[in-house]
């Protein structure tokens, strides 16, 4: 996602904004048929697009997505939850020959996969986040370190050395920390995702996916851009702080009376 023309009031500008993606082109006479992860990643990137093209600030800098790091993902990975909601999912889930809807037990098998193996890829991504950490803590003053030895010292120190479970990226190749500008950022992939899962609890909570949820998400997140504390516009549209407890849910490491 990107902008070809930032909102602006003091300019006087209306936001264009545009999604590119690089979906396997189809065989001639073929139809273009995707992934339900590349779906993920549709919804994902319209989740940025939706925080341009709703922008209301007075200045470009602080307009739409121009936002801290550790919050830009969020309206982003919040808009992947409507991508699994039924009546969103009864839209696109049919087969493309028939036109018929998925069938129930198929669609269920693609809910219980996205809580597979969830015990593991927390623990890598936390180990990675953390080591990221470390690496960017270190003073100026620190002697030359040799990259596996700090890992180990490391992730023991902050307990998680796993040898079954090692960080997603090691110091050697996590481009993420070096050179993509995540350097003691890479926390905000976590950080986000508990911000969206707790946001979607919110919606469920509140009738789902209804004008007037909608409405006052736009107006007091998605518009707002960088133009206040954004913890407190997050807090002030919640009406609570945020909580770990949904995110928990979601990835199927909690247990819940939710047969839905």
């Amino acid at each position: 996602m990107d902008n070809l023309v930032t909102q602006s009031k003091l300019l006087g500008t209306l936001p264009v904004v545009y999604n590119v993606a690089n979906f396997e082109k189809p065989s001639p006479g073929q139809p273009a048929l995707i992934s339900f992860e590349d779906v993920t990643t549709i919804f994902h990137e319209f989740g940025h697009a939706l925080h341009g093209m709703f922008a209301a600030s007075e200045y470009p800098s602080l307009s739409g997505t121009q936002v801290a790091r550790d919050f830009v993902e969020f309206p982003s990975q919040f808009n992947e939850h409507w991508a699994s909601y039924p009546e969103v999912f009864a839209h696109y889930a049919r087969n493309y020959r028939t036109g018929a809807p998925m069938p129930q037990e198929l669609s269920a098998k693609i809910q219980k996969a996205a809580k597979f193996n969830q015990g593991y890829r927390l623990t890598e991504l936390l180990a990675a986040a953390e080591l990221d950490l470390e690496w960017h803590t270190l003073p100026a003053t620190a002697p030359l370190e040799v990259p596996d030895v700090f890992e180990t010292e490391a992730l023991t120190k902050t307990h998680l050395w796993l040898a079954a479970v090692p960080p997603r990226y090691r110091s050697s190749y996590f481009l993420h920390i070096w050179y993509n500008g995540y350097a003691a950022g890479y926390y905000a992939y976590l950080w986000t995702e508990m911000l969206d899962d707790d946001a979607f609890q919110w919606f469920e909570d509140h009738g789902g996916l209804t004008r007037a949820n909608g409405d006052r998400f736009r107006r007091m997140v998605l518009s707002r851009g960088n133009t206040e504390d954004l913890a407190k516009m997050y807090s002030s549209w919640l009406g609570a702080e945020p909580s770990i407890e949904p995110m928990l849910k979601f990835r199927g490491l909690k247990e819940t009376t939710d047969k839905k």
